[in-house]
Formats: C-alpha cells, structure tokens, sequence
C-alpha cells in the first residue's frame, strides 16, 4: 500500500461502520470522493475496470458517466474485465449514462441536479446496496452554459458523499484536463489517484472555504 495514503485507512470502530474498499492497489478509508487523473485510456481501465468489477461481485451497484462518443468502446471494454454487462444492466446494478445525459443533460450544467442524482444514487444504509459512481469530467474545461459552478458542485460533494460507504470517483483525461482545471478540482476531493497511485490528497480544501474562494473569484472578474 501506498505509504502517502496510510493516514486515511481504516477508521477505528468506534468511529463508525466502515464498509473496505480497494482501488488502485490501496485500501479505501473514510474518505470516498476521489478525483482521478489519467494519461491514457490503457491506464484508466487498468485501475477502474478492477474496482468495477469487484462491487458489482460484492453486490455494490455501478453507475458509470462516460463520454458519449466513447460509450460503445466503454461497453467493450466492461465486457473484455469479464462483466456480464446486458445482465448487470437488466438487474439494475449497472447504468451506463454518457455526459449529456446527466452532466449536461438540456445542453447545460446544473449543480442542484447533479448533487440530487448522487443523493438519490447512494446507499440509504446497511440493508440498501453501495453505490460506485464514476463520472468523466473533462468537459468542465469547455464553454458550457453553467460550467462555472462545477467546482462548486466538486466541493459540495464533499458533504454529501456518506464516510466509510459509497465512493465517488471523478475522472480527468490529462490530456483534456488544462493545468488550472487541474489545480482547483485537486483542491476539491481529499484523495486522489495520479500515476495509478490512490494518495492523500495534500492540497484538498474544505468546501465552505474553498466555495467563498470560488465565490470571490467570480466577483473580481
């Protein structure tokens, strides 16, 4: 395991219910929102195929954004980890959805649809079943109507994604990703993946301060 990462595994049980987890070679704690940064899809499906593939043999349930041009090669590539992906699907424990249906669905960006969709999607406790929730992101970079509130909807999800439980990963093409989209969404999530590496996340800030930094950015413009 990672030495960077050890001071977020495993909460003492006094803490709390703790559900283990693994991704990217390292043992999850209690924080589950992750911002992962990939340089090629090789190196994505190495690491997210794998944790896929373990919940929903667990019974965890995975619902997947993906974009939409890749969607079909997404598919393949479930199948290629030996997911049973028609059948996951007719069981309701796998949704494929491409950005446009839920990031940008009406051709704009809504941060109170978004954190509704993820509050709706995560475990309601221990008898309903965990929730994998991964989401492409590189279209914040572009010019969408409503993509200035998007870090917002990064930070906010802090508070909303259940400790020790559900986990949230939020996926970044280095090569679509510009170095300022970069820093601010590293600021947002506790812990990441970079260099197929799960780590502390040194940089991250809590949301109502990092929301006010936000917030006064955008009057100054």
């Amino acid at each position: 395991m990672n030495s960077s990462f050890t001071g977020l595994v495993a909460l003492s049980s006094g803490q709390g219910e703790q559900v283990a987890m693994e991704i990217a070679g390292s043992t999850l704690g209690k924080y589950r929102h992750i911002c992962a940064f990939f340089r090629t899809a090789e190196e994505e499906n190495r690491i997210m195929m794998p944790f896929i593939k373990d919940g929903l043999e667990r019974g965890d349930r995975a619902f997947q954004i993906v974009d939409a041009s890749l969607r079909d090669e997404h598919l393949r590539q479930l199948y290629a980890a030996g997911i049973d992906v028609a059948q996951e699907e007719r069981e309701g424990m796998l949704e494929v959805h491409s950005v446009f249906d839920m990031y940008l669905r009406d051709g704009h960006f809504d941060v109170s649809r978004m954190l509704s969709f993820i509050q709706q999607h995560i475990s309601g406790g221990a008898q309903t079943p965990i929730s994998r929730i991964t989401g492409h992101a590189e279209w914040a970079g572009e010019d969408w109507p409503g993509v200035e509130d998007f870090l917002e909807y990064e930070a906010r999800l802090n508070d909303v994604v259940p400790e020790g439980r559900d986990t949230v990963v939020c996926m970044y093409d280095l090569s679509k990703t510009s170095a300022a989209l970069m820093a601010d969404v590293l600021r947002t999530h506790p812990v990441t993946i970079l260099g197929g590496v799960l780590h502390e996340n040194p940089f991250f800030t809590p949301a109502d301060q990092f929301i006010t930094e936000l917030r006064a950015r955008k009057e100054a413009s």
